[in-house]
């Protein structure tokens, strides 16, 4: 095994014992344990299956501020040993005789949960602020000393205190999913807009099931092979984002229609019980075939009219089914809405499909990947990608819209830092040029005063693409490919798929891709090759170029773009 795997999959490990929740907009709670250490971690607590037994008195869970009316369905759950306890607000209080140890859920309401946790009910008093409070744990009585203690800030809707997840709250529903490695397999490796075909190729193939998941759909080419799908008797479903960045478009919604006419299972992820901030993972399940993509299913993005962005067919039945199980709890929760329902009396927005042509230099190529990792976020994504760079030793290779300060960014600089050669490509799209010429400027300058190997470009696209939409990074003998953008929405709130990909041949496939697009761009870095006087003044040209442009672009059209920044949602 290469140093790369095996640090990838220590980190993987460490990521599964204690994964990361989906971010909190509301302040972190705070815990004070009155009572030693907490209970072996697990996702959501302690391992799935029966529960262990409880030799240490906490409060596990909370869940304050329901998205129900009255905030029904307010509970807490408490691990408690054998004897009596009381649980106090600080205005009202409950007290429990436990004859056996054991789980216990304090709550008025057992039916209104949509996700209740398991454990003996108890009626309880208590009615839990959503501004926020301490709850308290004490051994016997109500003057009994306490022996365990939760104190909270505002309490976001719908979402729950975990003790044993950072950040501690996390949506109702939502549980994030373990990394998955799979065996060997062969592959095919393709980048749009060169390739549009392989992602059509394997839904055309397929006879059994076909599950396409995305942020948006556009496409009337998949759309047909979907129905097609369908036609030859297999099961097709689609889900995507029901409130996408600048909302659903009118073909969008024209083609949903089409499909759900055609008999395809159409849902779309929104509503007050929506477990992430953005379904904006983008993957199909072709029988035994997975679909990973950087791009969305449409012109722009599968259809090769327009972005920059990579995606792999691997020919792997472990990664369909991890696929597909995935599939199915994102479709199968109370969030994943059917289409026909949500569309009843809405209006959608009119866009032009992108129409551009652009030429094959990168053909599709079949590689063989020696090692699969599947990552999703929230949960594993985030910390899965900066283990595969953090253990690169000769040259790291990053492709992004664009880049926000956080662990992602940390974890390239600390590679150069060590010796590794590291190349930065940022996206040439109008809503971020601006914003990327300014950070490829500022991290060249830091490079150049740490004497370290790295450098920043934003994309020239060279008449080879229109905009990089690619999210990839190629760390030595690893590539990853997947729809992760570099910020904290993504990586913490977002539904992300990712596949980390270890072998010579798929690294290579994808390096060489990246070196073309990056020869093209020049040295635009941040105008780094221009002098101090001349970069004030094109820096400054440039800025009032396209403050013209794109108020002109908005006041012409209304249209906000394919993107828009960490602050309010994903870059497409």
């Amino acid at each position: 095994m290469t140093r790369a795997a095996a640090a990838l999959a220590l980190a993987l490990l460490l990521a599964a014992l204690a994964p990361v929740g989906a971010a909190a907009t509301a302040p972190v709670a705070a815990s004070v344990d009155g009572a030693g250490a907490a209970l072996a971690t697990g996702p959501s607590g302690p391992p799935a299956g029966p529960v262990p037994a409880v030799d240490e008195s906490r409060i596990v869970e909370l869940l304050p501020n329901p998205v129900a009316a009255g905030d029904a369905g307010e509970y807490v759950l408490v691990a408690l040993p054998v004897g009596n306890w009381t649980v106090d607000d600080g205005e009202s209080r409950v007290t429990v005789r436990q004859n056996r140890a054991g789980r216990v859920v304090l709550t008025d309401d057992p039916d209104a949960p949509v996700a209740p946790p398991e454990g003996r009910v108890v009626g309880s008093g208590l009615s839990l602020s959503n501004a926020g409070e301490r709850v308290a744990l004490r051994r016997g009585g109500p003057d009994g000393p306490v022996v365990d203690a939760v104190e909270y800030g505002r309490a976001p809707e719908g979402e729950r205190w975990l003790r044993w997840t950072d950040p501690p709250w996390r949506p109702v529903g939502l549980e994030p999913r373990p990394p998955v490695d799979f065996r060997p397999t062969n592959a095919t490796a393709f980048l749009l807009p060169d390739a549009p075909g392989p992602p059509v190729e394997a839904i055309r193939n397929a006879d059994r099931r076909v599950l396409l998941a995305g942020y948006t759909f556009g496409s009337e080419r998949v759309a047909d092979e979907l129905i097609a799908a369908h036609r030859r008797g297999a099961r097709v479903r689609v889900l995507v984002e029901g409130d996408p960045v600048g909302g659903t478009d009118a073909r969008q919604a024209r083609l949903l229609d089409r499909l759900a006419a055609g008999g395809v299972e159409v849902r779309v992820v929104a509503g007050p019980h929506a477990r992430v901030r953005f379904h904006h993972a983008k993957y199909a399940v072709a029988d035994g075939r997975a679909v990973v993509l950087t791009e969305n299913w449409k012109p722009s993005g599968t259809g090769g009219a327009d972005s920059r962005g990579w995606g792999v067919v691997l020919r792997s039945p472990a990664a369909a089914d991890a696929l597909a199980s995935l599939f199915r709890a994102d479709a199968g929760w109370r969030d994943a809405v059917a289409w026909r329902e949500f569309r009843a009396g809405r209006t959608f927005r009119v866009d032009e499909p992108a129409t551009g042509r652009y030429p094959t230099r990168h053909p599709p190529a079949d590689v063989r990947v020696e090692r699969t990792t599947l990552l999703t976020a929230p949960g594993n994504a985030e910390d899965g990608v900066v283990s595969v760079v953090d253990a690169a030793d000769d040259r790291v290779d990053v492709i992004q819209p664009t880049v926000a300060d956080g662990p992602l960014l940390a974890s390239v600089r600390r590679a150069a830092e060590r010796g590794v050669t590291v190349r930065l490509l940022l996206s040439n799209a109008w809503y971020v040029r601006e914003e990327n010429e300014a950070l490829a400027g500022r991290l060249n300058r830091w490079a150049d005063g740490a004497g370290v190997p790295f450098e920043a470009r934003v994309a020239d696209p060279a008449g080879r693409y229109g905009k990089v939409h690619a999210k990839g990074v190629v760390a030595d003998d690893v590539a990853v490919v997947g729809s992760l953008n570099w910020n904290p929405t993504s990586a913490r709130e977002n539904r992300e798929v990712v596949v980390a990909l270890e072998g010579e041949a798929v690294a290579d496939y994808y390096r060489e891709s990246f070196a073309a697009d990056w020869r093209a761009s020049g040295e635009r870095g941040g105008l780094r090759s221009l002098s101090p006087s001349l970069a004030v003044a094109a820096v400054a040209g440039a800025a009032a170029a396209t403050l013209f442009v794109r108020r002109r672009f908005e006041l012409a059209s209304g249209r906000s773009g394919d993107g828009e920044s960490e602050e309010t949602g994903p870059i497409g």
